[in-house]
């Protein structure tokens, strides 16, 4: 049995020492930074006795248990098998991987720390399930540090695994990484080949005067930092991206794709969806234009997209608008899943429930920044789905990770046809992106988009909307020049942060 599937964005090592923990209760930090978005927890306890690190380890499960985070525990294999937690952490002077393996029997996590390209190799050869690769940087938390490698360092080990076939080995670093310095780090180790999977994280968190709130600031610099390799991706990969879309934005939408790399089609005939969905692309479920015959080629698109097991993107076009459209919403969401769901804020409220009259398919903005994570946040729980809820900011949430978009600009909503070309950017990024992670790849898009906007925004020949479309169109296939070249210098216009989402 394999070990399962892990989110590696941020990683935390406890450290229960009084010069790191202070005077604070271990188990109400490590709960508060699963409140925050830590993604994967190791209890590290080097001194105490081990009646102690076995009544301490338990606690911690029992917590991380509930938040479905997995729990490992450095060193302390019998520790680890005693209690069942997911796995172990073993440095290169523990345990021998091996015997760590045979003790804990199959299915566990067994990551091994790495801080040369020799030691990495060797760990990925036996068969570990991530490297810790480090230390990156100087650190008051761990002594026995054999050398400080740097983000270079880092570079050079990922650039090792993937010559070697280890390409998909996760990998995190650590070593004085903070929120100040967790997305330069892993934007330094970027490339078409392989990149770090998150970070791990001591005192950035643990000795934090809020961990949750550290926890969410280091989420929103790890995944702003994944950006390119989603950009990289659908230039790589030329995804097919499928709009069954009103004809007002077919061209727009098409141009788009192109910019960005994808492969558009314009298909409203579900007869065709079938063999579209076998060719590897994502589906752009548009309601711009409602008809009986439209929806029936909705649904049966839908269906076709799910049985292939590709991504499908919703975009509830005016769902308040009309009976007819809160009819067809109903309808779509019951016929099949979908992947992402994105629409504004009357849109989205129409399908949670909220009574609301749209003039058209604009939306006024009524609802606090609190109250649209929120509406976000239960969506994506409410149809197990990524919510990208449009406008002046945007909220992207997969409902355990909730994040805002600063990135974009007025003239986008004097363009008809921004919100649904949104859509198709987003869906490229699924298409080529989200299987790794269909949040971050929403959140890619979507800052694309925005910067994409901006610059064009900022160009001395754009003097309105009629002038604005052709630059986006040219700064969009701009970034992703760029990227592709290795210069991400227009990552530094991405505005991307973690939010907490209160309870009503």
């Amino acid at each position: 049995m394999a070990a399962p599937k892990v989110d590696y964005s941020v990683y935390l090592v406890t450290d229960s020492t009084p010069a790191i923990l202070g005077d604070a209760d271990l188990a109400s930090v490590v709960e508060q930074s699963l409140q925050g978005g830590v993604t994967i927890v190791q209890y590290r306890d080097k001194h105490s006795p081990r009646d102690h690190v076995v009544a301490t380890a338990r606690k911690l499960h029992q917590i991380t248990q509930k938040y479905n985070v997995p729990f490992l525990i450095n060193d302390h294999v019998d520790v680890a098998a005693e209690i069942g937690c997911e796995g172990v952490h073993i440095g290169q002077d523990d345990m021998a991987f091996e015997e760590a393996k045979r003790l804990l029997g199959e299915g566990k996590i067994i990551g091994i720390t790495a801080s040369s390209k020799e030691e990495a190799l060797k760990a990925a050869s036996q068969g570990a399930t991530y490297l810790g690769i480090g230390t990156v940087y100087a650190t008051s938390t761990k002594k026995d540090t054999k050398s400080i490698i740097g983000p270079v360092g880092v570079s050079s080990i990922l650039a090792a695994l993937a010559a070697e076939g280890h390409g998909a080995l996760p990998t995190v670093c650590i070593g004085g990484v903070n929120a100040s310095n967790a997305r330069d780090v892993m934007r330094q180790t970027v490339s078409p080949r392989k990149t770090l999977d998150g970070v791990a994280v001591v005192s950035a968190i643990v000795a934090a005067r809020d961990p949750a709130a550290a926890a969410r600031e280091i989420q929103g610099a790890v995944i702003g930092a994944k950006i390119p390799e989603v950009i990289l991706s659908i230039a790589r990969k030329g995804p097919l991206s499928h709009n069954m879309t009103n004809l007002v934005v077919q061209n727009f939408a098409a141009n788009v794709a192109l910019a960005i790399g994808a492969s558009p089609i314009m298909a409203n005939y579900a007869e065709e969806a079938a063999d579209l969905a076998k060719l590897g692309g994502a589906l752009v479920v548009n309601m711009g234009t409602v008809t009986p015959d439209g929806l029936k080629n909705y649904v049966q698109a839908l269906q076709a997209y799910n049985a292939a097991k590709r991504p499908v993107v919703f975009d509830p076009v005016g769902a308040g608008a009309t009976a007819v459209r809160r009819s067809a919403v109903k309808t779509l969401l019951a016929s099949g899943h979908f992947t992402l769901i994105k629409g504004n804020e009357g849109e989205l409220q129409t399908l949670h429930g909220v009574s609301v009259t749209q003039h058209g398919v604009d939306s006024t903005s009524t609802l606090s920044l609190a109250q649209k994570a929120r509406l976000a946040r239960d969506l994506a729980r409410t149809h197990a789905a990524v919510v990208l809820l449009t406008g002046k900011t945007d909220i992207v949430s997969d409902g355990t990770r909730t994040l805002r978009v600063d990135n974009g600009h007025e003239l986008l909503g004097m363009i008809t046809g921004t919100g649904c070309t949104l859509g198709t950017t987003v869906s490229a990024a699924l298409a080529a992106h989200g299987h790794v992670d269909p949040l971050v790849a929403a959140v890619a898009g979507t800052a694309m988009f925005g910067v994409a906007a901006e610059m064009a925004a900022a160009r001395s020949e754009v003097r309105g909307p009629g002038t604005f479309v052709p630059a986006f169109l040219d700064e969009l296939y701009l970034i992703r020049k760029a990227s592709a070249d290795g210069d991400m210098r227009w990552l530094t216009m991405v505005k991307v942060q973690a939010v907490e989402v209160q309870e009503a």
